[in-house]
């Protein structure tokens, strides 16, 4: 299994009050995360004009079963991954501790506003979503990818390659969007299996069920970081991604505080450090 299945996840942030972060005081913060990266810094991000479901404390949802970006731990309860890494850190860095709710990704963006603050689970920004939702800066970049066994050595070079084949993919994801697109338009005939879960589709194609997998290239990173099971046959650089985190449109002020504590994130070199760790070399 992935590198990340096999750790139980180490989280300790010295955390400090609503009061204080909003304060001109500078706050000394600590996160370690999961990945082993540390970020140290006196943070005076203004949280004043962010709205919050409960005071001092940053409520995210997520769907806890998308690997690398968000799963469980050994432990089965504790919540581990790019993600949980990126939002612990910058919760971290705007005084505030963090509630991790999982939540199913059919109707996650429901939730915005209802039962959690943010969503922060691999989300694409698209045109669509910033109908009814605000992001934050993005904080990676993503593609989409078929995803092969490693002793299969199909040659794919488009999705027009996968015409006759059967795909796995998740449901109401971008990869649905995607080959759903090729499938009405005719422009290849596939038979799309879809799952509730991305867990499930790698599992499809080990046991023979499915001939590929179409998936998030982050996600595809993860699943062969380490591993012979599977390979990346192609990957659509032509169309890139970017994932950010949601919340709801109103909430311009946890917005502003949110995109400045990603920039502090990156300029202390975390984002990139936690990159490496969950993705690996896989996704050079």
């Amino acid at each position: 299994m992935k590198k990340k299945i096999a750790a139980s996840i180490c989280a300790a942030a010295a955390m400090c009050s609503l009061a204080a972060c909003t304060s001109s005081a500078p706050v000394e913060s600590t996160t370690t995360t999961e990945a082993g990266t540390e970020t140290k810094s006196a943070s005076t991000i203004d949280i004043s004009g962010a709205k919050l479901m409960s005071e001092g404390v940053l409520s995210v949802g997520c769907e806890v079963g998308y690997p690398p970006f968000e799963d469980f731990a050994e432990d089965g309860t504790t919540p581990i991954g790019y993600d949980i890494d990126i939002i612990t850190a910058v919760a971290d860095k705007l005084g505030l501790k963090v509630n991790i709710i999982n939540t199913a990704w059919d109707g996650i963006f429901a939730g915005i506003g209802v039962n959690y603050d943010v969503t922060c689970s691999a989300v694409t920004i698209t045109p669509e979503r910033m109908e009814t939702m605000i992001f934050s800066t993005p904080y990676i970049s993503n593609y989409q990818a078929v995803v092969l066994l490693a002793g299969d050595e199909k040659n794919i070079t488009s999705f027009n390659d996968l015409d006759g084949m059967s795909i796995a993919l998740q449901k109401e994801t971008t990869s649905d969007i995607l080959m759903s697109d090729y499938k009405s338009t005719g422009s290849i005939d596939v038979q799309i299996v879809a799952n509730e879960k991305v867990t499930s589709c790698f599992t499809q194609l080990q046991n023979g069920e499915v001939d590929a997998v179409v998936v998030d290239s982050t996600v595809a990173d993860g699943y062969i970081n380490g591993s012979d099971v599977f390979r990346i046959a192609y990957k659509d650089t032509s169309e890139p991604e970017q994932f950010g985190i949601a919340m709801s449109p109103e909430n311009t002020g946890l917005q502003t505080a949110i995109n400045q504590a990603l920039k502090e994130l990156e300029e202390e070199g975390f984002i990139q450090q936690t990159y490496d760790y969950w993705f690996g070399a896989a996704a050079e």
